[in-house]
């Protein structure tokens, strides 16, 4: 059994300094996009468009594939780390921010709700002298 796991050790290196690199990550991004989110982001029934018409299609374009290429990685490293080390749930849910999908805006919303998640966001924004989000 061992010998076959040896096989594998290089892969298990990358996948522990995968996740080491975005617990520490996570620890530090989450929270300023936190902070810097309107305190009425959520308080919206749908999602506001956000004008953006200035970008030319040639930047837009590869911009939201490489949003939704690094999204798609995070989920998978966070489905990973759900049985190795490392913050599967919190890397889930940055992956899932990160991807576009039908339906995003009501899932963030329905998480953001749940009392100790909200409690914590607003604590972080009270820790920034921001105003506490409104849902």
């Amino acid at each position: 059994m061992l010998d076959g796991l040896q096989q594998y050790e290089a892969l298990f290196w990358w996948l522990f300094a995968g996740s080491i690199i975005t617990f520490v990550a996570t620890l530090v991004i989450v929270p300023i996009l936190i902070v810097r989110l309107p305190h009425d982001y959520f308080s919206h029934e749908r999602r506001r468009s956000l004008s953006r018409s200035k970008q030319h299609i040639l930047i837009r374009v590869p911009l939201v594939i490489l949003k939704n290429t690094l999204g798609a990685v995070l989920f998978m490293m966070g489905i990973i780390m759900l049985v190795t080390p490392g913050q599967g749930i919190l890397t889930l849910l940055v992956g899932l921010v990160l991807l576009n999908y039908p339906g995003k805006y009501r899932l963030e919303r329905w998480i953001v709700s749940r009392p100790a998640v909200f409690n914590v966001i607003n604590w972080l924004r009270r820790r920034a002298d921001r105003p506490p989000l409104v849902l």
